[in-house]
């Protein structure tokens, strides 16, 4: 199929947050699971992605790692699904879906190592500091549900899912504003259909196997 869109994954991966974006996106796709220690370092997917890493999807010829990548170009790719706003309001739409994939994740990664910048280092880091990020993210979100053009897009499947990931594991604090925000977006349908997927694929790979 010349414009066949597969999906590689993993469940217990951050592909669970393109796979909401899939759910939304509401295209057929056909999803490869990898596993960490053997399928994903592959010489077979390594072709897909270098860096052996999940998510990645391939859309016909071509091929988007990385996942606010991911949902950026899926959003572009199928317009009638409405997940991107129009070039002239697009502004807040990059600005905040590539600061939940830049400082924000990286805030609560270096948190998880138990890092904290002193000042010079956050002089230096793009980030600054895990507070400078929530307290950012929180002004924006104490007054809108959405990030930009007052309208659900990528940019929110993204942060949502990033913020939720961050509450859930302590990495990040129970904000109102973004407890308010997490909660509203992940009882969307399609979320709930995407967790329901990749929760039914790690059941299923618990079950013992017969003999």
């Amino acid at each position: 199929m010349a414009n066949e869109l597969v999906f590689y994954t993993n469940p217990q991966s951050r592909g669970r947050i393109v796979r909401w974006m899939l759910e939304e996106v509401g295209a057929p796709y056909r999803t490869e699971i990898l596993g960490y220690a053997d399928s994903m370092k592959a010489d077979a997917y390594l072709a897909i992605n270098p860096m052996g890493k999940v998510p990645a999807i391939k859309h016909g010829d071509t091929v988007v790692t990385e996942g606010a990548a991911i949902c950026a170009y899926l959003a572009d790719a199928f317009p009638e699904a409405g997940l991107a706003p129009p070039l002239r309001e697009r502004g807040d739409y990059y600005r905040w879906l590539f600061f939940a994939a830049g400082p924000l994740e990286q805030a609560w990664t270096y948190k998880s190592f138990g890092f904290e910048p002193d000042g010079e280092q956050r002089r230096r880091a793009g980030f600054g500091c895990l507070d400078d990020v929530v307290n950012a993210l929180d002004q924006k979100l104490r007054d809108s549900d959405y990030l930009a053009a007052g309208k659900f897009s990528a940019a929110d499947v993204f942060t949502s899912a990033g913020l939720g990931f961050g509450m859930q594991f302590g990495l990040l604090p129970k904000l109102p504003s973004f407890e308010r925000y997490v909660g509203k977006h992940s009882a969307r349908p399609a979320a709930i259909r995407a967790n329901e997927i990749d929760d039914g694929l790690i059941a299923a790979a618990q079950q013992p196997q017969s003999a």
